[in-house]
């Protein structure tokens, strides 16, 4: 009955399967799922299938930064997404799909992320004072310095409750608008919107884990990848400028 009354709220254009172990007199409510993209035809379909397989009402929006590869034919192969174009930046692209979303909560899925099983579940039965979060995070891959670096980043994470664009992080819609949406930046815009939030709410880490594609560390260099990241934050947090050699990990790499 939920899911017929869910239907009938919110059209055709969402995706809903029966929850598993959920009495269906509980109330259900939709999970609007942002996936900003670019060039991604060789990590979007994964990531698709993994979430298709979640259970639960929810909505997938993908906004295509302008792909001159296969990214919109993947993603118009399923008829359940709601295809927009956006100009390229993951700012503007979140912000034109959050737009369109009729979800209550928001979750902003980077197109190379794998959710965890039952995610979407989980985020629905999260208790009502919770407005935001997102998951513990790891590289694919069994390279260990990769895991060293994802088990130092969930530490920075627990500490400081800033989480970032590849740990699927997840806000109630009625807050995201509250606070304008991410900054109309160019990088970064996961960091500048968490710094609004944590100053009006704590978000949770979750216990279960997002797997990100691990390719641009390894193109690049595990390391080097690292310390411009480091460098990055540090010059964010000390207002610095931030050196031309360090924004260089922020070129696409696919």
């Amino acid at each position: 009955m939920i899911l017929r009354l869910a239907r009938a709220a919110i059209g055709s254009k969402f995706h809903a399967t029966p929850p598993r172990g959920i009495n269906q007199a509980i109330q259900i409510s939709m999970i609007s799922v942002i996936i900003p993209a670019y060039n991604e035809e060789k990590a979007l379909p994964a990531t698709l299938d993994c979430l298709f397989n979640q259970p639960g009402v929810f909505e997938v929006i993908l906004v295509d930064g302008g792909s001159v590869d296969r990214t919109q034919e993947i993603a118009k192969a399923h008829d359940s997404i709601q295809l927009l174009s956006s100009p390229k930046g993951r700012a503007s692209q979140m912000n034109a799909g959050a737009a369109r979303a009729r979800g209550d909560w928001l979750l902003f899925l980077h197109a190379d992320t794998l959710l965890p099983e039952d995610a979407l579940m989980t985020i629905d039965a999260l208790d009502g004072n919770i407005a935001a979060g997102g998951f513990r995070h790891r590289f694919s891959g069994q390279n260990g310095s990769l895991r060293l670096i994802s088990l130092m980043d969930n530490f920075r994470c627990r500490s400081t409750r800033i989480i970032y664009g590849d740990q699927a992080m997840f806000v109630r819609q009625r807050l995201f608008q509250e606070l304008g949406g991410f900054p109309d930046q160019p990088i970064l815009e996961d960091i500048a919107f968490c710094q609004q939030l944590i100053q009006v709410t704590q978000p949770i880490l979750m216990e279960s884990t997002v797997v990100t594609d691990s390719r641009k560390f390894i193109k690049k260099g595990i390391w080097r990848s690292t310390g411009q990241v480091v460098l990055i934050q540090l010059c964010v947090t000390l207002r610095l400028p931030i050196p031309r050699t360090a924004l260089t990990f922020f070129q696409d790499v696919r």
